[in-house]
């Protein structure tokens, strides 16, 4: 059957499985709105292109299905590129769909053209710009593979506006095969075998695992095998969920914020097994000095984040799942961790994370400590980006994969609210929470109207400090209380979520943390939570930049 370059995007993104596309609409995107005004598939409006790429960023995160996002040319495709960096640098799987000039026009500098493709090279897996109305079905099933398979990542298709509506055949390829992209799946025998000879000659081993075993939905051969070795497991930001943080041999989170007792049992190992992590700089600090006596395993789908930043005694290549299923079946001796365990032990009694709760005081992390309790760790929590961040990835016991959701490589705040509105449409009957900061939430505020106009029913709680509360954090710490521009003045949240038709609650009273979070979960309309929280509350440990991650700050808030 033929169909035009629109239709057949539609028709493509269904057979792909896309029950949803977050968006905008503009000039060189309005043959494919005419399309999606009669498709059987969901459209959320944003209020902004970067709110919808979170979106969709979310939505992935929380489902592990690829996220969908949509708009028009120039400053519409450039609102997209922070989330799209954003779902790059945590390896998130995501489609972009940008509109662009009418091929004859490209380079012309015509009204709204931009160089999308150029653009956003290096913060996709792939890009494509369709020239071709005859290669575009298989555009798409090609961009839909490389974004799912392997490292995933976001493939940006910009189609320019004539094509959209130019007429072809419909032919739907349904098998794909790419000569130069060949994912490695399983584990080569040989390093699993040095692998389990490693593990079994050990007396202090460590797994460190990180967002690529919940990538791949390896989280149960990962605690088998925590089990099985009676290891302790330490994880990243990314990693948060993909072993039960109430499990007796979870440590928590390492690096620059993470647990004291993780950070040491890290530069005490003897052998590292690490499961989708790639050893970033907050996790590492001072590279020459991390974890000194450890041999370390390293198992990653991606070949080019093997030994990129510390060097690895074994290589293993391939998916999280496939492997640990292969070192479950090869490991036949196990070390003798007692002692160790007895040593981490110790160390968990302590350093234990603690804050000083002072009276009449909102602590922001006892916000959080109720959100959990509350909750009871079954909801889905968003993060902005900051101190808000650290305390919910500190305090929050998250024990299942793709309920902590969070922007770790780039960093990028105002990405938590509109990543909740993903979230939530993925999974409807889960309470999301996004934990945000004065300061990052107003970032993409205006989502609000979407979320209020899609009956997006997300909850929002703002540790509402006063401040850009880590930048102001280190310019206490390492300049002299110079407060240079990270003192807030904000408006009246409540009233603002008033205004769009939300809810708003005000809390300034810790007795009434507890009861304000519960009427938020019973109110059956997007709500924002003000917890006006101690100003200047500092995040702690804190490992100083250029420092070895077992020389923390361990001050007491």
């Amino acid at each position: 059957m033929k169909l035009n370059g629109s239709k057949i995007l539609i028709e493509s993104l269904k057979r792909e499985g896309v029950e949803v596309i977050f968006g905008y609409p503009g000039g060189q995107v309005l043959p494919i709105f005419d399309a999606l005004y009669d498709a059987d598939m969901r459209f959320i409006l944003t209020r902004h292109e970067q709110g919808a790429s979170h979106a969709a960023d979310g939505y992935s995160r929380s489902t592990g299905k690829i996220g969908v996002c949509l708009a028009t040319s120039g400053p519409g495709a450039t609102n997209l590129t922070t989330g799209i960096a954003t779902a790059y640098m945590d390896s998130i799987p995501m489609i972009a769909i940008t509109g662009q000039v009418k091929s004859f026009l490209i380079g012309n500098d015509a009204f709204q053209e931009a160089d999308v493709t150029g653009i956003t090279r290096p913060i996709t897996k792939h890009n494509y710009l369709v020239k071709d109305i005859k290669d575009l079905a298989r555009t798409i099933r090609e961009a839909f593979y490389i974004a799912g398979s392997g490292r995933p990542g976001p493939v940006l298709i910009d189609i320019p506006s004539d094509i959209q509506q130019q007429e072809t055949e419909f032919i739907w390829p349904e098998e794909i095969n790419m000569r130069s992209y060949k994912p490695t799946c399983f584990g080569h025998p040989g390093q699993i075998k040095k692998a389990a000879k490693f593990i079994a000659s050990s007396k202090k081993p460590l797994i460190y695992a990180g967002g690529g075993v919940i990538t791949s939905g390896a989280c149960r051969e990962l605690k088998e095998l925590a089990e099985k070795l009676n290891t302790p497991v330490t994880w990243t930001l990314m990693g948060i969920g993909c072993f039960p943080a109430d499990h007796k041999l979870s440590l928590g989170m390492l690096g620059m914020h993470g647990t004291a007792y993780a950070n040491y049992a890290t530069m005490e190992a003897d052998l590292i097994i690490a499961v989708g992590a790639r050893f970033d700089d907050r996790v590492t600090g001072r590279l020459d000095k991390f974890a000194p006596y450890a041999k370390v395993i390293h198992i990653d789908i991606d070949p080019s984040s093997i030994s990129k930043n510390v060097k690895v005694d074994i290589p293993i290549v391939g998916d999280a799942k496939n492997i640990l299923g292969q070192l479950l079946e090869e490991i036949k001796k196990f070390p003798d961790n007692s002692e160790w365990l007895k040593t981490v032990g110790a160390w968990k009694k302590k350093y234990p994370l603690k804050y000083h709760d002072k009276k009449g005081k909102i602590k922001p992390q006892y916000v959080v400590e109720q959100i959990d309790k509350i909750t009871e760790g079954d909801a889905i929590i968003t993060t902005e980006v900051g101190q808000n961040q650290m305390w919910a990835a500190q305090w929050y016991q998250c024990n299942y994969p793709r309920t902590f959701l969070s922007s770790g490589g780039l960093g990028t705040m105002g990405f938590g609210f509109p990543a909740a509105m993903g979230a939530k449409i993925g999974n409807p009957d889960k309470i999301v929470f996004d934990i945000a900061g004065d300061g990052s939430i107003q970032m993409n505020i205006q989502e609000l109207a979407t979320c209020v106009c899609n009956k997006i029913h997300v909850k929002v709680a703002i540790l509402n400090n006063g401040y850009l509360g880590m930048v102001r954090q280190w310019q206490e710490l390492f300049y002299k209380k110079r407060y240079s521009y990270t003192t807030l003045s904000n408006p009246d949240f409540v009233k603002l979520a008033e205004s769009y038709g939300a809810v708003g609650i005000r809390v300034t009273k810790k007795e009434d943390v507890a009861r304000a979070i519960k009427k938020a979960i019973s109110i059956d309309n997007v709500v924002f939570i003000d917890f006006r929280v101690e100003e200047e509350e500092n995040v702690f440990p804190m490992v100083p930049a250029g420092e070895a991650i077992n020389r923390m700050i361990e001050g007491l808030a």
